[in-house]
């Protein structure tokens, strides 16, 4: 008895990896080859199935059988052995932007099966040929118990009597590692290809189940027909990742948002063949979709704002920072902007046309629109809304005065919220429009107010308020000066009533501005009374009997030169003359600029009624004479001669380190660029200062001349020429130009020409010159655009990008490059600006690629071409 249970143990052991789930799709395709013998038809059948990568000997059937059945009753008609005939590993050599994880490495094991050729008798109903293998991987989120479920692959060969016995079934490309962001948009083409060019429809349906755990590979499959797969609720065949994912009935694309789950989706394509309009066969495929994480692209704004500090508003995401290379797409619903609706900018501002209430948009994804968040804001924009308040208070026991100054060009202020900053109390808060508060101490407070509008306007002002311990006191002066017998009127600013001490020689002094006229020095004391608010301060009153003053001595200047005049004096008020000369004759210290050589200044010192008078002397003598030729231009790195006179004892160059002898009264110049020079003359006369003239040698910028980049036309084609780089302009040789003596003539070549290699020397206002070449090559041919057949992107420097080579060509409307599956890769419409072989940023392998480029010639013609380049790496 051990020794059965034991034997039973082994089989177990060692059967179970025959039906571990390990089926992850594929599809069947089939090819009518020709005539048998007799009325028999020749097909060639293709299984094509997807494994876990590097399955066990148990899980890799070889052989199998192709289980053949009649297609009209159903009935078994044979088996035929097929043996594998390819087998490699499927995976991704590159991780998928976005999505979390690596996602590089094996995906499938694609096993190949191929019936090189059966002859099947020509029937009306035609064949079904089928495969069951059980079970599919586990843990598939749209199937129940996935790892307890098989895989019917079936395909049908229609009959005679529909005429289509000899068609051959839609082609599947292979590239099936799908990858997508969960909860986000994606696109993926399950495009095929038909040997016979019918037109195919897609749609999504369900895939079948088949075979069992029990047993897991049947040597002949059930007879059709087959039941659907159980599917997880909500999905379906027809909806594998809901609703939000569908496919197009006419290109194949499946698209739509990704479920809110990660893991793999079992997804089955229905391929119809129809020929002139008439229903043929469907083909099917299944295949897995994987759901993962995608990288955090966050979107985040408030739900509602109003600005009102004017129209132009400055957003920014919330969400804080996204990963590099996160693209930003904002609309700001403002369409009278025109253009300037929309920005992709991180931190955009919008200036909006109007008041009023928009609805704020903001999209974030990496490149291509995928991984995509995105937030929605009502804003609100009323400007206009000028928050403030004012104070008004005496000492710390009255009461202070707050007064709100806000005001609103939209809607009415309709909101106050003081905090009058007591530290003693909470109770230190009012909501009326204008309140009062007082303080038990005097120091600095912190008010906060907040104001709000009718139309969602709010701000927060704070500010610091000193309360005083006693009234505001302020005194128009606190000394001053009198000459006997004359009065002066005190003057005391603040609230409340005042007197004034002592009572000597002092009128109405009990009033904030009281008349004095002491005949000593006196000090004046005042004091204030503000409702019991006490403050007091005083004024000196000086006292004299006559006006001192004395001025500089007599002094020489430099005619025109500025000089100074000074004195010394109790006086308050001044008057000099001649005041014509003078910046300010009522100031103690003028500035004078006298022109005649002998200048008496005259200054009449007040204090009141008395006065007192002086006067000095100021002698000119004129500045050294020079005189330099006009300013004038030269041409990069040459030299220019200076010319000079001068009337004095000595003289110096500066800068002399650009002259060939700075000790001569005319050197030659050679400066490096435009240079002012000065020539400084000095005698012995009496001026100190030196004469100065000065000559600026402007030198011209280094003439560049370009005659343009060499170019390529057909014969006839008018070559319009664009020289720069100065303001005269001369082409040699004259062949087929319209004119020599322009920057712009216009070329045109007969076939006698081959190329023409032009020199364009060009000059500028003052002669100076530059040259240049340009090469033009004619070619005998009718405009076009040539395309190489391949490049190798390898960054070598040779044939590293595939582009367009235009020849009499005016504009290139586009030139676009598709890869197999009809994605477009590159687009351009700058002739030889080109693809170098990558997909945003990823390196693409070697392949065949289709191009397409519509030009318009010279003569406006439209030109339509296409091809196909290899890449090679």
């Amino acid at each position: 008895m051990k020794r059965f249970l034991l034997a039973i143990l082994f089989f177990v052991f060692f059967a179970a990896p025959s039906f571990a789930a390990h089926i992850k799709g594929g599809f069947f395709t089939y090819e009518y080859l020709g005539p048998g013998s007799g009325t028999n038809l020749r097909y060639k059948v293709t299984l094509t199935v997807y494994m876990i990568c590097n399955p066990n000997a148990g899980q890799l059937s070889n052989p199998i059988n192709f289980s053949i059945f009649d297609g009209g009753s159903n009935q078994f008609i044979q088996d035929v052995s097929v043996t594998i005939t390819n087998q490699y590993n499927l995976g991704k050599s590159f991780d998928e932007p976005c999505i979390t994880g690596d996602q590089s490495g094996c995906y499938y094991t694609v096993v190949v099966y191929d019936l090189a050729s059966v002859e099947l008798p020509a029937t009306p109903n035609g064949y079904i040929i089928s495969y069951q293998r059980c079970c599919r991987i586990a843990g598939i989120n749209n199937i129940v118990n996935s790892g307890t479920v098989g895989n019917t692959f079936f395909t049908k060969i229609p009959g005679t009597s529909s005429n289509f016995h000899t068609n051959s079934s839609p082609n599947f490309l292979i590239n099936d590692t799908a990858v997508v962001c969960n909860n986000s948009f994606f696109q993926y083409s399950f495009q095929a290809s038909d040997r016979d060019g019918d037109s195919l429809s897609y749609s999504l349906c369900s895939a079948n189940d088949g075979a069992s755990q029990s047993a897991p590979a049947p040597v002949t499959a059930a007879n059709p027909p087959y039941s659907a797969i159980p599917y997880q609720f909500p999905y379906n065949g027809p909806s594998p990742m809901g609703p939000g994912v569908t496919i197009n009935s006419q290109t194949g694309l499946i698209s739509g948002i990704a479920p809110n789950q990660t893991g793999e989706f079992v997804v089955c394509v229905c391929v119809n063949e129809y020929r002139n309009g008439v229903f043929i066969g469907t083909s099917r495929k299944e295949l897995h979709i994987r759901v993962n994480d995608c990288n955090p692209l966050d979107a985040e704004l408030l739900p509602s704002a109003t600005t009102c500090d004017g129209f132009v508003v400055n957003f920014q995401n919330l969400a804080g920072s996204n990963p590099p290379g996160t693209e930003y797409l904002w609309t700001f619903g403002d369409p009278a902007s025109g253009t300037l609706d929309t920005s992709s900018l991180i931190t955009p501002s919008h200036t909006f046309t109007d008041t009023g209430i928009y609805f704020i948009k903001l999209k974030v994804s990496i490149s291509g629109g995928i991984c995509s968040d995105s937030a929605v804001m009502r804003l609100g924009v009323y400007p206009g809304f000028f928050p403030g308040f004012r104070y008004i208070g005496s000492c710390f026991i009255n009461p202070q005065q707050f007064q709100d100054t806000s005001t609103a060009n939209y809607g009415i202020i309709n909101y106050w919220s003081w905090n009058f900053g007591d530290l003693s109390t909470l109770a230190d808060t009012s909501h009326i429009q204008t309140p009062q508060w007082t303080y038990p101490g005097p120091g600095l407070k912190n008010i906060t107010f907040i104001v709000s509008s009718s139309k969602g306007c709010i701000d927060t002002i704070t500010q610091t308020i000193d309360v005083l311990d006693k009234s505001p006191l302020t005194i128009a002066f606190k000394d001053t000066l009198i000459c006997i017998p004359d009065a002066v009127t005190l003057n005391a600013i603040g609230p409340g009533t005042f007197s004034w001490t002592p009572n000597i020689a002092i009128t109405n002094g009990n009033t904030a501005s009281p008349t004095v006229n002491p005949s000593t020095t006196t000090r004046y004391f005042v004091t204030q009374n503000d409702n019991g608010c006490i403050n007091n301060d005083s004024v000196l009153v000086r006292v004299t009997d006559h006006v001192s003053l004395s001025t500089r001595a007599d002094t020489t200047s430099c005619q025109g030169d500025p000089i100074q005049l000074s004195l010394v004096s109790n006086g308050l008020q001044y008057v000099w003359s001649p005041a014509v000369s003078l910046n300010n004759p009522n100031i103690p210290n003028p500035i004078a600029t006298p022109t005649a050589p002998i200048t008496t200044y005259r200054v009449l010192s007040r204090i009141g009624s008395c006065t007192a008078v002086d006067s000095l002397v100021i002698y000119t003598v004129p500045y050294p004479t020079v005189r330099l030729a006009p300013d004038t231009a030269i041409c990069y790195n040459s030299p220019a001669q200076l010319y000079g006179t001068f009337r004095g004892t000595s003289f110096i160059w500066t800068p002399s380190q650009y002259l060939n002898n700075a000790t001569i009264i005319n050197p030659i110049a050679y400066p490096p660029r435009t240079t002012t020079f000065i020539l400084s003359v000095f005698d012995t006369l009496g001026c100190p200062k030196p004469g100065r003239d000065s000559i600026l040698i402007t030198v011209n910028p280094k003439i560049r001349a370009y005659a343009g980049r060499d170019t390529i036309v057909v014969i006839n084609q008018p070559l319009q020429f664009n020289g720069s780089g100065g303001v005269n302009y001369l082409w040699n040789p004259a062949t087929g130009l319209n004119s020599t003596v322009i920057n712009n003539p216009i070329g045109i070549y007969n076939a006698s020409i081959d190329s023409v290699r032009y020199k364009l020397i060009v000059t500028d206002t003052i002669g100076c010159a530059d040259s240049a070449y340009v090469t033009v090559k004619i070619f005998k041919t009718a405009p076009s655009v040539f395309v190489p057949s391949g490049f190798t992107p390898n960054n070598d420097g040779r044939n590293d990008t595939i582009y367009p080579i235009a020849v009499g060509i005016q504009k290139i409307n586009y030139f676009s490059v598709f890869n197999r599956w009809g994605q477009l890769v590159f687009k351009t419409t700058a002739d030889r600006h080109g693809w170098d072989g990558n997909i945003n940023g990823k390196p693409q392998g070697t392949g065949v690629y289709v191009w397409m480029v519509s030009a318009l010639d010279y003569l406006g013609n439209t030109i339509f071409l296409k091809g196909t380049v290899t890449l090679i790496r």
